[in-house]
């Protein structure tokens, strides 16, 4: 969907509602807050369920970890598939498998095959149903909006959830409570039939490519590169994985803390968690303010202290009305590291990787929080909840610190979007698609008064295009000339190097400009393409004439 360069121009949108103005993104919103109610009846159900049927303190825990692990097993793949075929229909696919997955949960316990492994393995096909569906509807989002409205869009992803999160678990302990088991799991089932319908009615315009769609294992490759050569991603992720890491040691023991230091049931439970939604949904709201008036590092920092004062109160209180007023703290930070994050990656990922690098920061995130989970459900089964809850908070003061080695920088340019506008150079050669390796090479005169911002917008250089395609780039000076430099890279095929051009930016251009600023020739710097043929000896046949070795 369109927009104009003004709104594009402006960073974040006037209010945390501006993107529901959009009537697709208003239709699917809405239809996700009923499958986050059915999803967080489940999860109290699922978890009362493991924590009254199995005395382990780490299979109770354990339940988090199976609803994460998915994520981090298989978000790199659909990532890779959200940014070379339809998004919708992975969406679909992924409400699809949950929705099957939850029903095939309700007919076992219906037929009373309870065990906490089975109860493990359904949680985990669900899981993997919102693994298929997050990474692909994330990247949505930013096709749906405009770019002005995306920070707003993305936290309004986290708001909606924490709305439902103040009624959801408190709904479902009273339905588990009034109604049992049973019926929590057939309303959940039939609420995820509510996105698919939706989902199955809407439609939205992408941004095509006309070149051909990259292999899986290109994609992959180019989504890892991309993200390791990203600083801005970088960050985001190592503090993203570090603070879930820390802080789930909340809702991974919620349960026990529950049943041993309330002596509540599933109506208390579900009150803590509303208590938790509660803080959440009112930081949501306040979500534009903060980011006008705080960096987003500061923002990261007061959102670890947040939930680090939640999981120490839960550690020393024994009082239901406390342990909700701690947990709104933790909710409340909660949800300001995860949108703060999210609206990090998405700002800082062109449109044609960012389904790859939002599933990266997903599986890298989501296995800090199975981890996490892990982890602190071991310190409560062999030492002790308050020991667990204590180390939890401490490391995420540990976290707030960690800024200093990972800060979370922001990123408001409106040139990161491809310009998708590049005329393909003729060529007297007859090349095919997979036609490579492709080695290009550009020369430029430089005075030796210009070397020195001529070696560094080249190291930018190097940055832009690696991250776009570019391989084996190298800058050289001739021995014989001194004034002339050749910058050389290449690309495993034809297609690979009209995608690199397709996928420069604005931004890309501007860089180009400022170093033709310092060339010295009365023509442009000149370039040469050339193919590389293999001369081995060891090749017993002649190869087929420009074909492609990758």
């Amino acid at each position: 969907m369109g927009s104009s360069a003004g709104e594009d121009a402006a960073p974040v949108a006037p209010t945390t509602f501006a993107p529901l103005r959009n009537p697709t993104f208003r239709s699917i919103w809405l239809a996700m807050q009923v499958s986050n109610l059915g999803w967080l009846m489940q999860t109290v159900a699922i978890s009362w369920l493991m924590a009254t049927i199995s005395t382990s303190d780490l299979m109770v825990a354990l339940v988090q970890a199976s609803s994460t692990l998915p994520v981090f097993m298989l978000s790199v793949f659909v990532g890779a598939v959200a940014d070379n075929y339809s998004r919708r229909k992975i969406m679909l696919a992924g409400w699809g498998l949950m929705t099957i997955a939850s029903a095939m949960l309700a007919i076992f316990v219906a037929l009373g095959l309870v065990s906490p492994w089975m109860i493990l393995g359904f949680s985990f096909l669900i899981a993997s149903g919102a693994a298929l569906n997050d990474p692909a509807w994330q990247a949505s989002v930013g096709d749906i909006v405009s770019r002005r409205d995306v920070p707003a869009a993305v936290t309004l992803l986290s708001v909606g959830f924490n709305t439902v999160r103040t009624i959801g678990p408190a709904l479902g302990g009273l339905v588990v409570a009034s109604f049992g088991l049973l019926t929590a799991l057939i309303v959940t089932s039939l609420s995820y039939l509510v996105p698919l319908g939706t989902i199955w009615r809407c439609q939205w315009k992408i941004r095509s490519s006309p070149l051909p769609r990259e292999s899986m294992r290109t994609a992959i490759y180019d989504g890892l590169r991309f993200t390791a050569l990203s600083a801005e991603i970088k960050a985001a992720i190592a503090r993203g994985t570090l603070f879930g890491l820390a802080s789930i040691a909340i809702l991974a023991l919620l349960p026990l803390v529950v049943r041993d230091r309330l002596a509540g049931g599933p109506v208390a439970f579900g009150v803590a968690m509303a208590g938790f939604g509660t803080g959440a949904f009112l930081a949501g709201i306040a979500n534009s303010v903060f980011r006008r008036i705080l960096s987003q590092e500061r923002l990261m920092t007061l959102a670890c202290l947040a939930c680090a004062a939640c999981s120490l109160s839960l550690a020393l209180t024994s009082s239901v009305t406390v342990a909700a007023v701690a947990l709104a703290l933790g909710g409340a930070g909660w949800v300001s590291a995860w949108s703060g994050l999210g609206v990090s990656v998405q700002l800082a990922s062109p449109r044609w990787v960012v389904g790859r690098t939002i599933s990266i920061y997903y599986a890298l995130v989501d296995g800090g929080l199975a981890a996490g989970s892990w982890l602190w459900g071991m310190v409560a089964q062999n030492h002790s909840l308050t020991w667990a809850l204590e180390g939890s908070a401490g490391a995420l003061v540990l976290v707030a610190a960690a800024g200093v080695l990972f800060p979370l920088r922001e990123h408001r340019g409106s040139g990161s979007d491809p310009l998708d506008a590049f005329d393909a150079p003729a060529v007297a050669l007859d090349l095919k698609p997979r036609s490579g390796p492709i080695v290009v090479k550009v020369e430029y005169l430089i005075p030796d008064t210009h070397v020195a911002p001529f070696l560094d917008l080249m190291r930018e250089r190097r940055h832009v295009h690696s991250r776009v395609g570019a391989r084996r780039w190298t800058l050289q000076r001739n021995l014989q000339e001194p004034l002339r430099w050749t910058e050389t890279f290449q690309t495993p095929t034809w297609t690979d190097y009209l995608r690199l051009n397709h996928r420069l930016t604005t931004a890309d251009k501007e860089l180009d400009e400022r170093v033709l600023q310092l060339h010295a020739g009365e023509e442009p710097p000149h370039m040469t393409l050339s193919i590389e043929r293999p001369t081995s000896l060891a090749r017993k046949r002649e190869p087929a004439p420009y074909l492609s070795r990758h």
